[in-house]
């Protein structure tokens, strides 16, 4: 079903429960590495709604060493263990998620304790120790099938694979952004009517995805008796046009949307719904399966301050610590602070500098598997100059989410902010997971007049060859399957083809993570074309309306050969006219006769 992009992300999915009763440290455990871990311990009964606030007033954290790795594990309360399939609200069931990166002995100490608001307390002797506080116990990790393992922040501007020397670029869906408004979720429902506004899609009813029923496998996971086959459906098919990250909001109370949220209800703000959350988590187990990353955005711009006003010392902490404990676990995870964040005309209410500061390093310091964390911009440039340029250097951000209302600006604007953060001593990662104008988007494949050669032309290839490390499609308000009412990614199935050829090509034939974007050597004919190379060794030249070009290799010495990538249909590499360039001098090409007026992609390597 994968393309060989998507495989560059395959995790061997496996879910193990250990069950371990007060002072439980007799038993041995055998995981693989990498492999989904779930401690489930039996505490105090208690429910989502008692008094004593199971979310707030209990902390669960266990440690886990393996010679000189330590790691801290928070854990969650989960009603009775099985919410997923009871829909349960109460049990005594308390849970901790863990994924070895190390092979060897690995030993357990737990600590649950009980106090007032503990939760979102840093002094590890607050309270007191409870139930099966000072539990221990070992697990024994062997070799796992899976030779990358999880996807982690390097020093550069790329994610890579934590076993291997393997770089990661996406492509993917930013649209439905409500991907999680699914009718069979429990407790998932309109919390209020959403008003019709300009400038924004309208949510018309809960997803209920139906085009993607007939992709469902068998073997593929449901919960309750066969729920959940449609979304689960609908992610088989994004893996299998070999995409590899999905957006979405995991909390969009007075947003677009009004319809996605992890409480008990629409005006609750410290109870969690462990049914839910559960279900959610068979979803995002699959996607580690299929080679999703999780791209998490845990807010939008109509309610960054609706917790604590924007500041992160109460709810906000609490639902950070929520997440982090269920779900920073899997192998792909973006940690997204807010969809178009900070202050705008048409959203005065934003956050500071400070509180930006503040929530990225809280959730930073409190992920122990330190995924990567970004925050995404409004659409015009003057709004990123005020989010991002205080932000430059602050060591707990990773990079960038970019909106662009303008797409022809991508390569632009990926470059200007690539040198900004590297020269700030932070290299940021430069995604690109908005491309405008809001009203559009990207444009469906049944539109006459599609958009969707321009956006592959200037955000797809302008983002990569700028250095960028790819791209989620938003698709507009005004288009058919829009960015609130997508209910078949097919409607861009010709979107995800030549998004999966773009990947392919970075990953077969360069060097992407040591090059650099380089337009300033070539000269070219009509509005714009892109250079990205490893000076002396590889260069890549995008032509986005074919011509000819000239390449300066004055400086360079050596045979090049000269071979042709086709981004509409990708495949193998061809030969053109001229397939020996010399270096030391200024070479004139065309693009490949059989088609010179579409775009192609030069690829020029040292022999």
């Amino acid at each position: 079903m994968k393309s060989s992009s998507a495989l560059f992300f395959i995790s061997i999915l496996f879910m193990v429960y250990f069950s371990c009763g007060e002072n439980d440290n007799s038993a041995t455990y055998e995981v693989k590495k990498w492999e989904k871990l779930t401690l489930k311990f039996e505490g105090p009964a208690t429910s989502e709604t008692a008094e004593d606030n199971p979310f707030l007033n209990y902390r669960l954290l266990v440690t886990f060493m393996n010679g000189n790795d330590s790691i801290v594990i928070p854990g969650f309360y989960a009603a009775d263990g099985y919410a997923a399939e009871t829909s349960s609200e109460a049990g005594n069931s308390w849970q901790v998620r863990f994924r070895p990166h190390k092979e060897g002995l690995w030993k357990y100490s737990v600590s649950f304790r009980k106090g007032k608001d503990i939760a979102i307390s840093d002094d590890l002797a607050a309270g007191e120790g409870i139930s099966f506080d000072g539990s221990e116990g070992s697990i024994q990790v062997s070799a796992s099938p899976n030779n990358q393992g999880r996807l982690i922040v390097s020093n550069g501007h790329y994610l890579k694979y934590a076993d291997k020397e393997v770089y990661f670029l996406k492509g993917g869906a930013d649209s439905p952004e409500n991907f999680l408004a699914f009718d069979e979720f429990d407790g998932t429902y309109r919390g209020e009517i959403p008003e019709d506004r300009s400038g924004e899609a309208t949510a018309a009813a809960l997803h209920k995805y139906t085009p993607h029923q007939q992709d469902w496998e068998p073997g593929d996971p449901t919960w309750q008796n066969g729920k959940g086959k449609n979304i689960i459906g609908a992610l088989n098919y994004l893996a299998s046009k070999g995409m590899n990250s999905v957006y979405f909001l995991t909390m969009n109370i007075g947003g677009d949307g009004k319809d996605v949220w992890p409480y008990t209800g629409y005006d609750e703000r410290l109870r969690y719904d462990c049914s839910k959350l559960d279900q959610w988590e068979i979803v995002f187990d699959h996607m580690d399966k299929l080679g999703l990353n999780l791209h998490v955005v845990t807010q939008e711009t109509e309610n960054e301050t609706l917790l604590d006003r924007g500041n992160t010392t109460y709810e906000r902490k609490l639902y950070y610590r929520e997440l982090i404990a269920r779900f920073a676990h899997h192998l792909g995870v973006t940690w997204n602070m807010g969809e178009e964040n900070g202050p705008i005309h048409f959203s005065p209410s934003g956050q500071s500098t400070e509180q930006q500061k503040a929530m990225v390093q809280y959730i930073k310091t409190t992920d122990p598997y330190q995924n990567l964390v970004v925050i995404h911009s409004h659409h015009d440039d003057e709004s990123k100059l005020e989010l991002y340029e205080p932000l430059l250097g602050f060591s707990y951000l990773d990079g960038m989410s970019i909106q662009n209302g303008n797409p022809k600006k991508t390569n632009e604007v990926t470059r200007i902010w690539r040198e900004k953060s590297a020269q700030a001593g932070k290299p940021w990662i430069m995604n690109i997971d908005e491309v405008g104008p809001a009203w559009r988007g990207t444009d469906p494949d049944d539109r006459i007049d599609n958009n969707q050669d321009t956006l592959r032309h200037v955000a797809l290839w302008g983002n990569l060859m700028a250095g960028g490390a790819g791209i989620e499609w938003y698709f507009g308000y005004r288009n058919h399957n829009n960015d609130l009412q997508c209910e078949d990614w097919r409607s861009r199935a010709r979107v995800w083809d030549f998004t999966r050829h773009a990947l392919d090509f970075f990953h077969n034939y360069l060097p992407f993570h040591e090059m650099e974007p380089s337009n300033g050597v070539i000269q070219f004919d009509g509005s714009m074309a892109y250079c990205f190379s490893k000076e002396g060794d590889t260069y890549a030249i995008y032509l986005p309306h074919g011509g000819s070009c000239e390449i300066d290799l004055t400086t360079t010495s050596g045979t090049y050969s000269l071979q042709w990538y086709n981004p509409r249909s990708g495949g193998n590499l061809t030969n053109g006219s001229i397939t020996e360039i010399k270096g030391g001098i200024n070479q004139v090409f065309n693009t490949p006769d059989d088609d010179p007026k579409n775009d192609w992609v030069a690829l020029i390597r040292k022999t």
